[in-house]
């Protein structure tokens, strides 16, 4: 009797590996979906010259809640050599190490643009990384102003935000902002699956910075998986702009505080980097 129930188990396995293989390899990305207001139009990306982009679809929405909010884009043209910083931001949610994480880049004239790695929801859609491992959401780069992507973090959802300047040669931050534009680009055309552990947010930042950088990144660390705190391995890289011990730049570049504070200010990216001190020069 106990063979026949051992039999059962183990062919309801197989059934089950093959119906999940099967699922897996005819379920296709697609462009078209009943999605999400605020993820229904991917930005599109126009090189001018070899200086100059034209980005569209920039989102850039004023939110009350999480689902009342307005929805606004606009398209910017950039000069590449006007890029001058880029900013790592760590967002932890849910606890265990989890976290959000995407970048910022600055301009000369004091304006920041985020890129914001994220899945492509359909409407109704809650995230679950349970899901995104079986293939259930498309991935799309978010091209946003700060005010939209860190905002909502910080002042709508109360959660924490680290925001840490990256130290490295403009041309490697340059090239970085450009691979992720042609990226956004292409998923518009060509859509992806999100993948809890190898197509994610933290894994894709990854992969743009580490082929133009001269430092050693890993290229696989469990912290990719938990990146509440990824900065350590980018502090230990000496990646990060500060003179402070680890532990003190993890509490000194916490904006969370300045961010809810900043609620009504002019220039919201002006703000949240009052209170931080970048390495002497």
């Amino acid at each position: 009797m106990n063979e026949i129930i051992l039999i059962l188990i183990i062919v309801l396995v197989v059934v089950a590996v093959i119906g999940i293989a099967i699922f897996l390899n005819v379920t296709n990305p697609s462009l078209k979906r009943n999605w999400s207001p605020d993820q229904a139009i991917m930005p599109s990306i126009h090189f001018i010259d070899d200086d100059t982009v034209r980005i569209n679809n920039i989102r850039n929405i004023h939110y009350r809640t999480t689902r009342d909010f307005d929805l606004e884009f606009y398209d910017r043209t950039i000069k590449l050599d006007d890029i001058e910083s880029g900013w790592l931001v760590i967002s932890p949610f849910a606890g265990f190490g989890a976290a959000h994480t995407f970048v910022s880049f600055g301009f000369k004239d004091g304006s920041y643009l985020s890129i914001s790695i994220e899945i492509r929801r359909k409407k109704g859609i809650s995230f679950s990384p349970i899901k995104a491992f079986f293939r259930q959401f498309e991935m799309m780069y978010v091209i946003a102003d700060e005010r939209d992507v860190i905002k909502v973090r910080t002042n709508t959802i109360k959660a924490t935000v680290r925001l840490f300047p990256i130290q490295t040669e403009k041309e490697h931050i340059r090239a970085v902002f450009v691979d992720m534009l042609k990226r956004a680009d292409a998923l518009g055309k060509e859509p992806e699956f999100y993948n809890t552990l190898w197509n994610n947010c933290t894994t894709n930042i990854i992969k743009h910075t580490r082929r133009f950088s001269e430092k050693p990144i890993p290229l696989w660390s469990l912290r990719y998986l938990l990146p509440e705190n990824i900065d350590k391995i980018a502090y230990r890289l000496n990646m990060i702009d500060t003179h402070l011990s680890y532990k003190a730049a993890h509490e000194h570049f916490d904006i969370t505080k300045t961010a809810q504070e900043a609620e009504d200010a002019e220039d919201f990216s002006k703000a949240i980097r009052a209170n931080i001190v970048r390495r002497p020069i």
